[in-house]
């Protein structure tokens, strides 16, 4: 979650820039930098650390160029110092990013056979060498950008700034949001409408794919095809700002939509993404080499994570795993082992029984890890050790981006575990970590069903009750489904193991119930398509969200199919959250419900 501010402005920038700089603060940072134009010639001060020290470089050198770009930077691919400190720069352009570029070592390896060097140890760098090489080869600013997106992968938003260009940036997303603002012979740039407040009440939102030419008149947009397309603006409210919702009817879309660029900023914090290995930020107190088993214990959604992590321990770092219910688990008095670990899951820290077991599990001798959202909260304070998720406030009370995070973090922790256990090779962790490196753009992609979800939330609404199968880590995030849809629209919903389906779930099944499945492709797909059958043989109405290739083997007739990107099973989870949180929150939306604040439900639970 970097923050990215440009202004094309009359007057000098560098103080605005910095002023809507600090308005991105809440998302964190490690370091700050703001390029402009001073005579048609590119400068940048960059500073690692708080504004603050970049706000002093500012006073010992000032910037006077009426055009710029700033940027706040969560390291990702290098070290938080000013080398690696945003904006990048070439002698034609400098560049602000925020995201991850999956395929950076491949772009990189392509311009370093150009002769091109690098100085930092950043993927952001790549941009600003590709778009300065598509320039070198003749071609404008526009151009070069235009030609140079189609070749990124992954989620990202950008911001260009061209020497001797004093009326013109460049802004595109994919996978991160990126708004335009607009004033009297000025325009703007910023990650979100927060950072542009200050300067303007008019907004216009880019939409996935769409990347934008701004200069004092205003800005044309294109979409992701290269064709003039014309995006709404809209006003807002100066209060509409302290809390922002975007250009989403709910705080729950905003939060759903923002998974891929919070997962990106999750990822960074755990992953060395240059070297292909997990880097945990602090040491922790106790060797996973040492354990015979994990207990983990949450409540609600975060015990999904906690269910879907159980897999990942086991086959991962074959470390076996005991999860409870956090309010079970408090009462249980299950024999803990001294010296052993008790994991802990919440969004905020300070759900009442997960605590309570956190503090059970110390009395009995045993480590305990907290894996939360809010690094101030009790659990954080009372922990032996943290991780945090790095999802940024939540404000719907339907835990999503929170809950992704979660994920993300937990596989993270395996791939750590089974390296200090012995049981993952080299290899096999970089195999495993670049799986990870996609799932940002994967997420991104998987909001692009958007439509089709929105269209089948119609039919599921008229439904009394709802079904969700899975298998393997798919079960949990079949349970997380019915959670979901149950949280907001209040249908009943239940989810099951899919074989356990004969078990007697499949008593319930006829025309009138949807059963969603969840099922990529992975080793045990077969057996998901024989639990699929035997419903559509009694005239189940199924929805499978799986990939193209499942969809094509198990060649049943569905009610639909949400076609995911392909990807590793292992991180399916992640990516597949996605359809199931829209499912919920456009079924709940066409129904006329409160999405942001459920009946009788709180974000955070700190009572029994």
């Amino acid at each position: 979650m970097c923050g990215i501010v440009g202004i094309v402005g009359r007057d000098a920038v560098a103080g605005q820039v910095i002023e809507a700089l600090r308005r991105l603060e809440y998302r964190g940072y490690d370091s700050a930098g703001i390029a402009t134009l001073e005579h048609g010639r590119l400068e940048r001060r960059r500073a690692e650390g708080k504004l603050a020290n970049l706000q002093l470089k500012l006073i010992q050198a000032p910037l006077a160029g009426a055009i710029g770009i700033g940027h706040t930077r969560w390291a990702t691919h290098g070290k938080p110092n000013e080398t690696n400190a945003h904006p990048h720069a070439t002698d034609r352009l400098a560049v602000v990013h925020n995201g991850i570029i999956e395929n950076f070592r491949e772009l990189k390896r392509e311009l370093q056979a150009h002769g091109i060097a690098f100085e930092t140890e950043t993927d952001t760098e790549v941009v600003a060498q590709a778009v300065s090489h598509a320039m070198a080869q003749g071609l404008g600013p526009v151009e070069a950008v235009a030609a140079t997106l189609p070749k990124l992968r992954g989620a990202f938003a950008l911001g260009f700034l061209f020497a001797g260009r004093d009326d013109l940036l460049i802004g595109a997303r994919h996978g991160a949001p990126l708004a335009i603002g607009y004033g009297e012979g000025e325009t703007y740039l910023g990650s979100d409408a927060l950072a542009l407040a200050p300067f303007t009440d008019e907004i216009t939102y880019l939409e996935e794919g769409d990347w934008a030419i701004l200069t004092r008149e205003g800005a044309e947009i294109r979409d992701v095809a290269g064709r003039p397309v014309e995006r709404p603006r809209q006003k807002i409210a100066a209060q509409a700002y302290r809390i922002d919702k975007g250009n989403h009817r709910h705080f729950m879309a905003k939060e759903i939509h923002e998974q891929p660029e919070v997962v990106g900023r999750t990822l960074a914090h755990y992953v060395n993404l240059a070297e292909g290995r997990v880097a945990l930020p602090e040491p922790l107190p106790f060797s996973f080499a040492d354990l015979t088993r994990i207990s983990i214990t949450a409540c609600g959604t975060a015990y999904y994570a906690g269910l879907v992590a159980k897999y990942w321990f086991e086959r991962i770092a074959r470390l076996p795993v005991e999860i409870d219910v956090a309010s079970e688990a408090r009462y249980r008095e299950a024999p803990l082992e001294a010296g052993g670990l008790t994991l802990v899951i919440s969004q905020s820290g300070e759900t009442a029984d997960t605590l309570a077991s956190l503090r059970y599990a110390k009395g009995q001798g045993q480590h305990t890890l907290g894996v939360v959202n809010v690094p101030t909260s009790t659990i954080a304070r009372e922990a032996s050790a943290v991780l945090p998720t790095l999802a940024g406030p939540e404000i719907g009370v339907a835990s999503t981006k929170a809950f992704s995070c979660q994920l993300t973090v937990l596989l993270c922790l395996a791939l750590h575990a089974g390296r200090e256990r012995g049981v993952l090779t080299a290899a096999e962790e970089r195999r495993l970590v670049d799986a990870l490196i996609t799932v940002p753009g994967l997420m991104a992609e998987a909001v692009k069903q958007e439509g089709e979800i929105e269209g089948l939330a119609r039919e599921i609404a008229k439904a009394r009750d709802v079904l969700y199968l899975g298998r393997g880590t798919a079960y949990p995030m079949a349970l997380e489904g019915a959670l979901k849809l149950k949280e907001i629209s209040y249908i009943h919903a239940e989810g099951y193991a899919a074989g356990e389906l004969k078990h007697g779930p499949i008593a319930l099944i006829d025309e009138s119930v949807p059963v969603i499945v969840i099922a990529p492709h992975d080793a045990i797909f077969e057996k998901t398509v024989s639990n699929m059958q035997e419903v559509a043989a009694r005239g189940g109405r199924i929805i499978l969200v799986g990939d193209a290739k499942g969809a094509a083997e198990a060649g049943l007739d569905t009610l639909a199919t949400l076609t995911m990107p392909d990807l590793d099973p292992v991180v399916a989870p992640i990516v597949y959250a996605v359809p199931i949180q829209l499912i919920a929150y456009h079924t709940a939306v066409f129904m006329g419900k409160d999405v942001d604040q459920p009946r009788n439900l709180a974000k955070s639970v700190t009572v029994e």
